[in-house]
């Protein structure tokens, strides 16, 4: 099974990140930022991803620190459990609707992070939590997972709604690009050989 676990402590948060790849969509959240949970929660249920995030921050501040580092933890996990890419269909997209609200994300396992978020939210905030932490959420997880992200929330009214729809979305793109081609079984899907 592809699994790791990254432990990250800086004066601001602490949070261990423990993933399995392979899993079947457990989870174990306590990250003290409730709706960040309930998203993370989409993540490992639509990507058949096992998580365990523990995090302790600064909340007394803000979630800023909180959110980001949970970001850059879990994207540490992922890149050291998918490994060498060898046999990665490397590539996943996902449309996901929810009632109004429909969004688009696409990944590339390419060991290039980039980031590209479109979601207009809304309204500001969705009860506590600030809507503007989304992209430091997820220019963590990319600049550590080494990866390449396109989100893009088509349309949505609701903005609990439009976040649920990424995070939905995210999960099955993971779940589509991590799977095993059985084609490629001992490839790296790339012609220069590496990602």
């Amino acid at each position: 099974m592809r699994t790791a676990e990254i432990s990250r402590n800086t004066l601001e948060t602490q949070i261990t990140a423990k993933v399995n790849l392979d899993g079947t969509g457990q989870v174990k959240l306590a990250t003290g930022v409730a709706f960040l949970d309930h998203m993370l929660d989409q993540i490992a249920r639509h990507g058949l991803i096992d998580l365990d995030i523990q995090a302790k921050g600064d909340l007394h501040i803000d979630a800023h620190h909180t959110v980001e580092d949970i970001g850059i933890t879990l994207g540490q996990a992922v890149a050291k459990a998918v490994g060498d890419k060898k046999g990665i269909r490397r590539y996943g997209h996902a449309y996901v609707p929810l009632d109004e609200a429909l969004s688009r994300v696409v990944v590339d396992f390419s060991g290039r992070p980039g980031l590209e978020f479109h979601v207009d939210f809304t309204r500001a905030r969705i009860g506590e939590f600030d809507v503007d932490l989304f992209r430091e959420f997820f220019q963590g997880f990319v600049n550590h997972a080494q990866v390449t992200l396109h989100v893009d929330n088509l349309r949505g009214i609701n903005a609990h709604h439009q976040a649920e729809t990424v995070f939905k979305a995210l999960g099955r793109a993971l779940r589509m690009a991590l799977e095993a081609d059985p084609r490629m079984a001992d490839v790296v899907p790339s012609t220069k050989g590496t990602l």
